[in-house]
């Protein structure tokens, strides 16, 4: 196996519906800041090999990452969400717009004049919280993205701003009481294989629904990079939602492990910016592992399971699709 897996177990596959669980103290999937000293590891060290630009707003860090790429992370909430200024000689595409907390828009407005395309890697509320400050949103056109295109109300997410989520006061303006993500419009919806011509640069969106039904990855093939949204990042990959569905999740893993021979960087959605192509394929053989029942993963009190490989975990819920 490419990925090493922690705990090993002959049966209890997870597409049947039996989980593999190791005997272990219960761990709750509570906020990183809460459980895991979050605050004491951020910005985290691989950030200190990577070249960074000032900006303005210091809710956010930004740093150059690649030719024309831009990571723009939000180290002091501990979603730790990244969102990456795509630019070309002609436009510039921002792909995800983070949580709304502070203003991306100046952000993105300090890095380039170009004008920019908004496309998100999928519609939860942390990667969507600045697409108002937009005028053009691209989007796939799914009963979900419809839905969260709506915005989310202060009650449905003032967790994200209580004090145990934040490593720093708030943004003036910003409160437990007022944050909300705002409704956005959408400007076209897009399809798998959609093709965003910036001008001697060129993004392909490819379709991975599983985290979400409007996953997406984004791919550019001339310069070998993938950024790979919430598919794949290293630490816990969230797959306990509702709209999560395990099977789509696994058959867009194995579309993206096909792509790795031709890849050359990963740009990952949490944590960290840059990750190796080979993960592509131990997320793969961790995936496979847990359908057929070889990992063994540890309940959490909520019921739900967490599966640790080298680098990265995989949390499900209690009621696996």
């Amino acid at each position: 196996m490419r990925g090493a897996i922690l705990r090993l177990a002959g049966a209890g596959a997870l597409a049947g519906g039996a989980l593999a669980c190791a005997p272990g103290p219960d761990i709750a999937p509570e906020s990183k800041a809460a459980t895991a000293g979050f605050c004491s590891n951020v910005p985290r060290s691989q950030y200190a090999d990577l070249e960074r630009v000032e900006v303005a707003d210091d809710w956010f860090e930004a740093y150059r990452v690649a030719p024309r790429v831009y990571a723009i992370y939000e180290p002091f909430q501990f979603q730790e969400v990244i969102s990456y200024l795509i630019l070309g000689e002609e436009g510039a595409l921002l792909f995800d717009t983070g949580m709304g907390i502070g203003r991306i828009r100046a952000v993105v407005d300090e890095l380039t004049a170009l004008p920019v395309t908004v496309l998100n890697s999928h519609t939860h509320m942390d990667h969507v919280g600045g697409n108002a400050e937009f005028e053009r949103v691209l989007a796939l056109d799914t009963e979900f993205t419809r839905a969260h295109a709506r915005g989310r109300t202060n009650v449905e997410v003032r967790g994200e701003v209580a004090g145990n989520a934040l490593c720093r006061p708030l943004p003036a303006g910003i409160t437990e009481d007022n944050y909300h993500t705002p409704a956005f419009e959408v400007s076209a919806f897009i399809d798998d294989g959609h093709r965003i011509d910036l001008g001697g640069r060129t993004l392909e969106v490819i379709a991975v629904p599983g985290h979400t039904p409007d996953a997406i990855a984004l791919v550019d093939r001339e310069a070998g990079f993938l950024w790979t949204g919430d598919s794949f990042y290293e630490g816990p990959i969230w797959l306990f939602a509702p709209e999560t569905d395990l099977q789509a999740y696994r058959a867009s893993v194995a579309r993206l492990a096909e792509l790795a021979p031709e890849l050359t960087m990963l740009f990952t959605g949490h944590n960290t910016p840059v990750a190796q192509p080979s993960r592509l394929l131990e997320l793969h053989d961790a995936v496979e592992a847990m359908f057929d029942g070889i990992a063994v993963g540890n309940r959490l009190r909520d019921g739900g399971v967490e599966f640790v490989f080298e680098g990265f975990s995989i949390m499900v819920g209690p009621d696996p699709r």
